[in-house]
C-alpha cells in the first residue's frame, strides 16, 4: 500500500502541505536574547562550532533558494521556497547570535549557486540527516543538564524541531523524485543517490576524525565537534540520548511519510550488541538522559 502511495499526488501534496502549514513565523531581529552570567557566555564562546555553523547555513540557504526558484511543480515550488527562507533565517539568526554575544567568526568568500540545484540540494539534505541526530542528542543533553540556561535553549527547541521538518522533506521528496524516475532510469537514479548519502558519510567521518585535532582551529564537523563539551557521557549513552531525540522530534507527522532511516537503523543495530567486557541490554532501557 505503502509502495503505491510513494510518488502519487497525494503523497506529494502530503509532504509539501505537512511542511507549509508546520512553518513557524518569526523574525530573528524580534529575538531578545537573555543576558549571560560569565560563565555561561564563555561555554557558548568556547564552543568550537562557529565558524562552519554560520558558513554551512549560507551555503545551505543559497542551494535551496536556488531550487525553489527553478522547480517548474508549484507546490513542490512553495515548499522548497518556504525552507530556504527558513535555511536562510537560520543563517541569520547565527550572525545576530554570534555578533549579539561577541563571538568571532571568520569571513568566508559568498556562497556560489549550485550548477544543478536538484543534486545539490539532495547532497545538502542527506548531510542534513547525518547532522541532526547528533545535534538533537546534543541539545537535549546540553537542555536536561542545564549547561546553558532555558532562557538561551528555550530560542533554539524550535530551530531544532525545523531541522526535523527539513529532513522529513527531504527524504519525502527524493523518494518522490525516485519513485517518478521511468523504471529504465531508476536503477542509475539509485546508484546516483547512494553515491551521494556515501560522499556525505565519507565527509563526516573525515570530519568527525578532526575532532581529535584541537589545536589546528578547525571546526569542521560542528555537531560532533560539540560532543566534546560532554565528555562525562558514555558514547554509548550518547547515541541512546541521539536515538531517543530522533524518534521524538519525528513522531508528530503522519504515519504515512517516510521517515530517515540510515543513521537511526545503524545506531540501533550497533546498540544491540554490549560494550566489550559487559552485559548486554536492550537499547529501550532506563537511562539517565531519558526524560
Amino acid at each position: 500500500m505503502k509502495a503505491r502511495f510513494i510518488g502519487s499526488g497525494e503523497h506529494k501534496r502530503l509532504f509539501c502541505e505537512t511542511f507549509v502549514q508546520t512553518h513557524r513565523p518569526f523574525e530573528p531581529s524580534d529575538i531578545r536574547w537573555p543576558q549571560l552570567e560569565a560563565e555561561s557566555l564563555a561555554r557558548l564562546r568556547a564552543l568550537p562550532v562557529w565558524d562552519e555553523a554560520v558558513r554551512t547555513e549560507a551555503e545551505t540557504a543559497l542551494k535551496v533558494q536556488t531550487l525553489g526558484a527553478r522547480e517548474p511543480d508549484p507546490v513542490l515550488a512553495r515548499a522548497i521556497a518556504l525552507q530556504g527562507y527558513e535555511e536562510g533565517r537560520h543563517a541569520a539568526l547565527l550572525m545576530l547570535l554570534t555578533r549579539h554575544y561577541g563571538i568571532a567568526v571568520r569571513p568566508f568568500p559568498p556562497p556560489l549557486a549550485p550548477a544543478n540545484p536538484v543534486w545539490a540540494f539532495l547532497s545538502t539534505g542527506y548531510g542534513e540527516c547525518l547532522d541532526s541526530f547528533f545535534a538533537f542528542g546534543l541539545f537535549a543533553i546540553a537542555r536536561r543538564s542545564e549547561y546553558f540556561p532555558a532562557a538561551l535553549t528555550d530560542i533554539f527547541d524550535p530551530i531544532l524541531q525545523e531541522e526535523a521538518r527539513h529532513i522529513l522533506f527531504i527524504v519525502n521528496w527524493a523518494a518522490y523524485l525516485r519513485a517518478r524516475e521511468p523504471l529504465a532510469a531508476r536503477p542509475l537514479w539509485e546508484l546516483r543517490r547512494v553515491w551521494t548519502i556515501a560522499g556525505q558519510l565519507v565527509e563526516h567521518i573525515r570530519q568527525g576524525l578532526k575532532v581529535g585535532g584541537r589545536g589546528t582551529g578547525s571546526q569542521e564537523g560542528f555537531t560532533m565537534n560539540a560532543r566534546s563539551a560532554f565528555d562525562d557521557l558514555s558514547a554509548r549513552d550518547f547515541l541512546e540520548v541521539c536515538l531517543a531525540e530522533n524518534d521524538r522530534r519525528l513522531e508528530p507527522y503522519d504515519g504515512r511519510l517516510l521517515r530517515p532511516t540510515f543513521v537511526s537503523s545503524s545506531v540501533r543495530l550497533a546498540l544491540r550488541f554490549p560494550p566489550r567486557g559487559q552485559a548486554s541490554r536492550p537499547p529501550e532501557g532506563d537511562s539517565a538522559w531519558r526524560g
